[in-house]
Formats: structure tokens, C-alpha cells, sequence
């Protein structure tokens, strides 16, 4: 049997001002209990309660209390995703608010009974359908309360942070004056994309992240979203750009001592490679690892287009039978030292002559590629390489990926130049973000001078 209706809650009393350390920022929190005694918070940044009207409307989330995406990171549905996003979202503006409402959870049906529409879903139902043979609506969620949160907070007018119209709806109506409404789409993940389907055919929300890639592979970038704030300033930048990507063991290994790699890091990072192999002209690898792993160096996880592929290959020791010279999927350039012989090559493939022995160095490379066109460059490996264009100074952002996993010994990762003083060690601007159960951490290697800005806040886990 379904639970009782609940009381619609119309009023609040604010009952506590406070702050909040995040790993976004530190917000302040305000919690309102409502006529019903249920109590809600409302997370803000450079909002206050008699606010200038000369001031831009803030960013606002009105987000719906779930406790198994927000508190448990349930798979089933975006809720947590969409929550870490948008308190991202609102430290990067400096100016907005997340209210949480409770009372929300299974869109007001209660917990007990989105676990029963749960069992349902597993039967094959959707989640609408779920809910109305439970005896519930599809949605009973209203936004009285919230409404009441932010006029206390003097917040009449907003830009609303949500993907469902619906919500943007009920707030007018309660009088609030949205002025802009920001779309906020998580990738889908195979446990919850007949889920997200079903919000976007049977309840109008907006549709999903693909439409935001497509974007930015023409160079367009979303307001909003998980790749926008990933990938947003790779596909704005579109003059010369040199991105470098590793992904390594916790002890900083790619590979066993046996040469053994795969993988190290896990399919959401590979996913990330290939998105980052999307958004340039040309990715640079040294030949001992694509020998060693066979590496197409193509974009296959995700729609956009191949770069042309570099081989540095100063010893020749890249087999004539590798992928890269016979699949004929790409532009390849094999660079080759003065003395190595060559076989005959395909017509995707041209064999360029370096002018000495010995190592090639970094920026030579990239006047080389640039010499050819090719100015927006990823270098994604082995590590030495990637290594000597770090110390080189060549690398604009540098992408390193960390996995849950001690290897002991083997190939070494990242390895920059020693300093005697800690206080001379390398800090250039960071931001982090979680894939499963790797880390990337995002340097900004071009502003290697400052220790802070440059980059925008931590983006959420979008995994």
C-alpha cells in the first residue's frame, strides 16, 4: 500500500546561519524548518539578504534530497553527480546558491517507496510507471518551501540550474523570475541510462551530454555540464596548445617491470584519453610504447576525429607491422633518427628523417609539427616522454591520472627535475576530479609560476 500523502510544506523559519567547508569552497549555510517541521539548508556564495539590484542574478540549483545518490553514490540515477556539479558550479561563479530540499526523495514518494519502485524497475517498468502503480503521481514534488528559502534570502530573481522545465515552471509560478535557465546533464552510465531516457521521452527534461560533446568538438562550449567544464577551455583555446596525459600507479609505475600495462588505470580514463585525442591535431607517443602495447592512437570510445599520430622513433625500433603504419586510419608521421633503415611505408604514412642522433628534443618536435600544421598537440607517452616534455617547460597542461594500485617496481611514471628545497618544488594550479576509481589531477603547467587561479574549481565526479 502506498504511504499517506504528505503535507505540502508553504511556509519556512529560518533557524540557523552558518558556514560549510567543501571541497568546492566554503559556503554558507542556512537551514529553514517548514511548517510541516521538516528542516532544509540552502548552500550560497556572495548571496545576501538585501542583495543590490545592479548585482547579475545568481546561479541557482534547487536540488531534491536523495539519499542514495547524494550520500550513498548510487549508480541508478544523476542525482549525486548533479549535486557535486552544481556546488562546483556555484564556487567557479562566486555567486549562487544550492537549496536542498528534503522531502524530495523518489521525487516525494518517500525512501521506503522508491525502494519498492526500485524492485519494480528491476521488473522491467520505468520509473514513471514504477511510481503510478504504486499508487503515486510521476512527480509529487512541489517547491512552495523553496521558493519561501530563497525570497528570505532575498533571491526573487535567478538563473536556475536544471535540466527539467517542469521546475522552472512551479517557481514562476511562485513568483520567482528566472531569467535563465542553465541546463545541468550528466553523462549517462549504463546503470541508470534507461532512467535518464525516461526523464528526458516521458517527463521533458533536457537531453543528454553527446549534444554538449558535439559542441565542443566545433569548438562551441556549453554553459554547463560535466565535459563543458572538463574539455571547455581545450576546445576555446584554438591557437597553439600542448597537452600532455599519464596515467599512473599510486607509487608512480605505467607498467609492471615486465612491461605489463593493461591496464593500469581504469575504462573511464581511457574514455578521458580519447576525448583529449579528440580535441588536437596531432598526438606525439615515443615508438617503445606503441611497440610494446600495439597502440592505434585513434579516437574510438567517443564520436570525433583522428588525430595525426607521431612516433618518435630515434633507434627505429618501431615493428613494421604496428598498427600505426599499416591500418591506414590516420595521418602517421614516423620520425625517425639519420641512420635507421625503413621499410616501405603505406600512403598514410610519411617517414621523417631527424637531422641527429641521439634524444629529440621537446620543442624541436613542436616546431616540427607546427612546420606540418599541427599546433594543438597531445604528447600521452611513456612517461620518459611525457617527463622530458614536462622538464622541458613544453607542456601547457599536463593531465596525470593516479590509480588505486601499488605496483612496487617497474616503468617509471612522471618524473620532473629534483629540487634541495621543498619550498622550490613545482606548484602550478590544479583542479581534480574522480574517474571510478582513478584520480585525475589537472596542472596547469603555463602558469607554473603561481601557486593559485588559472584553473576554474574541482569538477565532480562524472563517472
Amino acid at each position: 500500500m502506498a504511504e499517506q500523502a504528505r503535507t505540502t510544506p508553504h511556509r519556512v523559519e529560518r533557524v540557523a546561519d552558518t558556514r560549510l567547508p567543501t571541497d568546492h569552497g566554503t559556503f554558507r549555510m542556512t537551514a529553514y524548518r517548514d511548517d510541516t517541521g521538516m528542516d532544509h539548508v540552502v548552500l550560497s556564495l556572495g548571496v545576501n539578504d538585501d542583495d543590490r539590484d545592479d548585482l547579475d542574478p545568481p546561479l541557482v540549483r534547487v536540488h531534491s534530497e536523495c539519499l542514495t545518490g547524494d550520500a550513498l553514490g548510487s549508480h541508478r540515477c544523476d542525482c549525486g553527480e548533479q549535486l557535486q556539479h552544481a556546488l562546483a558550479l556555484v564556487a567557479r561563479t562566486g555567486r549562487g546558491a544550492v537549496v536542498y530540499a528534503r522531502g524530495h526523495e523518489g521525487r516525494a514518494i518517500g525512501l521506503g517507496e522508491k525502494l519498492r519502485a526500485y524492485a519494480l524497475q528491476d521488473q522491467g517498468a520505468d520509473t514513471v510507471d514504477a511510481n503510478l502503480a504504486l499508487g503515486h503521481p510521476a512527480d509529487a514534488r512541489t517547491y512552495d518551501h523553496c521558493a519561501a528559502m530563497l525570497l528570505d534570502l532575498g533571491v526573487d530573481q535567478l538563473r536556475l540550474l536544471s535540466s527539467n522545465p517542469a521546475k522552472e515552471a512551479a517557481l514562476r509560478d511562485l513568483g520567482i523570475s528566472i531569467v535563465e535557465r542553465v541546463p545541468l546533464v550528466m553523462p549517462d552510465r549504463e546503470e541508470n541510462a534507461f532512467y535518464l531516457a525516461t526523464k528526458r521521452r516521458r517527463m521533458g527534461h533536457d537531453q543528454s551530454a553527446p549534444d554538449d560533446w558535439s559542441q565542443l568538438l566545433a569548438g562551441r562550449v556549453p554553459t554547463s555540464g560535466v565535459l563543458a567544464q572538463r574539455y571547455g577551455d581545450l576546445a576555446r583555446d584554438t591557437g597553439p596548445l600542448v597537452v600532455a596525459q599519464l596515467g599512473q600507479s599510486l607509487d608512480g609505475f605505467i607498467a609492471t617491470r615486465t612491461g605489463d600495462a593493461n591496464f593500469v588505470t581504469g575504462e573511464l580514463d581511457r574514455e578521458h584519453l580519447h576525448r583529449l585525442r579528440a580535441l588536437v591535431d596531432a598526438v606525439v607517443v615515443g615508438a617503445a610504447t606503441v611497440a610494446c602495447d600495439d597502440s592505434r592512437l585513434t579516437v574510438r570510445a567517443v564520436p570525433g576525429p583522428h588525430p595525426t599520430r607521431v612516433v618518435l622513433d630515434p633507434r627505429g625500433v618501431l615493428p613494421a607491422q604496428a598498427s600505426v603504419l599499416t591500418d591506414g586510419a590516420a595521418r602517421t608521421l614516423w620520425v625517425v633518427g639519420p641512420e635507421v633503415d625503413t621499410p616501405a611505408v603505406r600512403d598514410h604514412v610519411e617517414v621523417v628523417r631527424w637531422p641527429s642522433a641521439g634524444a629529440m628534443e621537446p620543442r624541436e618536435v613542436l616546431d616540427l609539427l607546427a612546420s606540418r600544421g599541427l599546433h594543438r598537440v597531445l604528447v600521452e607517452g611513456g612517461g620518459r616522454l611525457v617527463s622530458a616534455f614536462v622538464r622541458a617547460g613544453a607542456v601547457d597542461r599536463l593531465f596525470l591520472t593516479t590509480a588505486p594500485v601499488l605496483i612496487g617496481d617497474g616503468v617509471p611514471g612522471l618524473r620532473v627535475e629534483g629540487q634541495d628545497r621543498l619550498t622550490d618544488a613545482l606548484r602550478p594550479p590544479v583542479r581534480r576530479y574522480v574517474l571510478g576509481e582513478d584520480v585525475v589531477t589537472e596542472l596547469e603547467l603555463s602558469r607554473r609560476d603561481t601557486a593559485s587561479g588559472g584553473l576554474p574549481a574541482d569538477v565532480p565526479d562524472a563517472s
